[in-house]
């Protein structure tokens, strides 16, 4: 299989995708850009949004506008005007960590993982912020956090620290927000790339975006790898599904720290990029507060 080209945005770093039923669109994060895009999947018309801060994950809120993960910090966004009103610092005690990754739970809980962008030291970590905002810690010792999505039911949640080479599943407390069981869903030691964002579709199955890997895979429920889908770009970063049948992956791409010379060989780096792979996808939650 292989992924073409739907809008050639050439984001500095592009991440974070995931389709919002509200508006028909699928939105996305340029962290490095300072950007959210969104993309009309049906019109192929897009609009981007200035912020005020590096978007290093976001979600869309039920009561309107977007909660944002800034690198130091988590607020409310409104897109219309731009007011932000923070709920909590992230990591303040750690100036060299940044948050990185994250979504909503089945429940509108938002998930927020970081990473020590300085160092690569494991002293970052994944966080909860729940419907009453309050602030859980959920996994601690971490370098670098992607790949954190929920299997349909809400009760695996999928996550990888991204140096270790492995997708991790945890059995998710849909109640309470908690973690338990960590166990290995899938090893990249044998992989081109690194696993950097991921998705989940209805029948059970992990799509992940191979960092360097020029691919994304989908790894079965009993986590081999079924499908790989052929990107033609070094960094593709994130995956999710879209369009009004969830029948669409899209993924988006990265042009951060890749020379002249790479850039001069693959000029759509930083893409987004879309296929038909014959699955269906699982609606998000909005973040409910």
């Amino acid at each position: 299989m292989h992924a073409e080209l739907v809008f050639d945005c050439k984001n500095q770093h592009g991440e974070g995708i995931l389709w919002n039923p509200e508006d028909g669109c699928v939105w996305w994060t340029d962290i490095e850009g300072k950007q959210l895009f969104q993309y009309n999947t049906c019109t192929g018309n897009h609009r981007s949004f200035d912020m005020p801060d590096r978007v290093c994950c976001f979600a869309h809120c039920a009561s309107g506008g977007v909660v944002v993960a800034f690198p130091n910090r988590v607020s409310f966004i409104d897109l219309n005007t731009g007011r932000e009103d923070k709920i909590c610092d992230f990591e303040p005690g750690t100036p060299e960590t940044r948050a990185n990754d994250g979504c909503t739970d089945r429940q509108g809980r938002l998930i927020v993982g970081g990473m020590n962008e300085v160092t690569g030291a494991a002293d970052s970590s994944v966080i909860c912020i729940d419907t009453d905002l309050s602030v859980s810690t959920l996994i601690e010792g971490v370098s670098c956090a992607n790949s954190i999505c929920f299997s349909q039911d809400g009760k695996t949640m999928f996550f990888a620290d991204t140096p270790d080479n492995e997708i991790l599943a945890f059995d998710y407390d849909t109640a309470e927000g908690h973690v338990s069981g960590r166990r290995q869903f899938m090893s990249f030691r044998d992989e081109p790339g690194l696993p950097d964002g991921s998705c989940v579709d209805s029948e059970g199955g992990v799509w992940n975006a191979e960092w360097e890997g020029r691919r994304v895979v989908r790894m079965a429920p009993d986590g081999a790898i079924d499908i790989v889908v052929d990107v033609p770009v070094w960094k593709p970063t994130c995956c999710a599904f879209g369009g009004e049948n969830l029948d669409t992956l899209f993924i988006t791409t990265s042009r951060l720290m890749s020379d002249e010379n790479v850039l001069a060989k693959e000029p759509l780096s930083g893409g987004l990029f879309a296929i038909k792979p014959g699955f269906r996808g699982v609606e998000d939650a909005p973040f409910r507060h």
